[in-house]
């Protein structure tokens, strides 16, 4: 149980700091499997009744694999993006291919820790064994015994059963566990080849060449590295100092003082800067030159956010 959670704590530790895309994905399933089987030890306990074992089943499966990918979706930074999109400009900029490469992004980022608790929960199958026990035909079963049914059956998950019985309960056992492994190992062969595809799709439709691809992930990840930096800065300078002119005077710390003199903070910025450099972004070009993200873009002085005729709009998103 201690290693369980500290697992799941050096996971939280890492999913904060990482930046990497395939890390990312990575450390969400790792941390995935730790919560399952946290779950699978403190918590599931089948009901061992008949039409409540197959609620409870399916409830432990998709219940928390649909509050995952809520999860997932609530921290995909496209979401919000998307959200400030439509609130400010709409989407009539976007053309149908990139509408559906946006929520493509969210739904396929937010779909890794749901898709990863599905895979272990069947593969271990006590959830699926557990809903599916009361259904097993009885005269599928050699000699069973024709005055038992499905409440007796409903009961093998829990080893409640009578001796006589306890081969049948091994057979259904092995029979549904079989089941539930052969459908967690059919989704991990579909998901493999859904991700295949989908990155040779996105690299056949891609205008840009492999390291420029590349160079255009590393500025976004500088580029938002910097931002919450001097935004951090810039709004504690600024905090100071109206602090100050209320009070009189304001308590720094010796980095703080260090920091309002070096970097001095005449105004903010109006809502419509704000505006301009918050919402979707897809990759562009303005006369042959390319405009790496939305700040870039309004750093450039290009106005609009559809493609020109002296452009040309790339459906592909930054990781």
């Amino acid at each position: 149980m201690a290693a369980l959670i500290a697992e799941n704590f050096r996971f939280l530790s890492l999913f904060f700091k990482s930046k990497d895309v395939m890390i990312f994905n990575g450390l969400v399933a790792l941390g995935t499997v730790g919560s399952e089987e946290l779950f699978s030890v403190v918590a599931f306990n089948c009901p061992c009744s008949p039409a409540r074992n197959y609620i409870y089943g399916l409830a432990a499966i998709g219940v928390p694999a649909l509050a995952l990918f809520l999860i997932g979706v609530i921290w995909n930074n496209h979401t919000w993006n998307l959200v400030a999109e439509c609130h400010k400009r709409g989407t009539k900029n976007f053309s149908a291919a990139a509408t559906f490469l946006l929520f493509g992004s969210i739904m396929g980022r937010a779909a890794v820790a749901p898709v990863t608790w599905s895979v272990i929960s069947l593969l271990r199958g006590e959830a699926y064994i557990c809903a599916l026990s009361e259904f097993v035909r009885p005269s599928s079963l050699d000699k069973f015994p024709a005055d038992y049914g499905a409440d007796v059956l409903a009961r093998f998950p829990c080893k409640d059963v009578p001796a006589n019985l306890t081969k049948f309960r091994d057979e259904v056992t092995r029979r549904l566990r079989y089941e539930s492994q052969l459908f967690g190992w059919l989704l991990i062969g579909i998901v493999a080849v859904l991700v295949f595809l989908t990155k040779c799709l996105k690299h056949c439709c891609s205008p840009l060449s492999y390291r420029q691809e590349a160079y255009w992930a590393q500025y976004r990840s500088n580029e938002a590295k910097l931002f919450r930096r001097t935004a951090e800065v810039h709004s504690r300078i600024l905090a100071a100092k109206n602090v100050k002119q209320f009070f009189g005077f304001v308590a720094l710390d010796k980095e703080e003082k260090e920091l309002v003199q070096e970097f001095p903070v005449d105004g903010v910025q109006p809502s419509p800067q704000w505006n301009a450099i918050t919402g979707v972004y897809i990759y562009r070009e303005n006369k042959g030159f390319p405009l790496y993200s939305r700040l870039h873009k309004w750093a450039k002085g290009v106005e609009g956010n559809g493609p020109s005729p002296e452009g040309h709009e790339m459906l592909f998103l930054a990781s």
